[in-house]
């Protein structure tokens, strides 16, 4: 009866330790990513300042994604929004 009940388990343990990789194993979704990029969120806090009235938060928030990450796509949505204000930091 132990013989058996080892003869089970083992092959439940290995036929596991076959399949495991099949069922770990897939591509990410990039659309699913599990947190934003600092840029992504630095524009969503400006967005939000900007639903709630504060402009000047707003503002300060886009001059310093600008500032800090200056080659995001984040960016260049804040420098086109702040050149539409006549903030000098805005888009040429």
């Amino acid at each position: 009866m132990r013989a058996v009940a080892l003869a089970v388990w083992l092959s439940v343990v290995s036929l596991s330790t076959v399949l495991a990789p099949f069922q770990c194993a897939s591509t990410p979704d990039p659309d699913r990513r599990p947190e934003d990029t600092p840029s992504e969120a630095l524009i969503s806090l400006a967005e939000q300042f900007g639903r709630e009235g504060d402009p000047d938060a707003r503002r300060a928030t886009l001059r310093y994604l600008i500032e800090r990450y200056p080659d995001s796509r984040e960016a260049e949505r804040a420098r086109v929004w702040l050149a539409r204000e006549g903030d000098p930091q805005g888009a040429p």
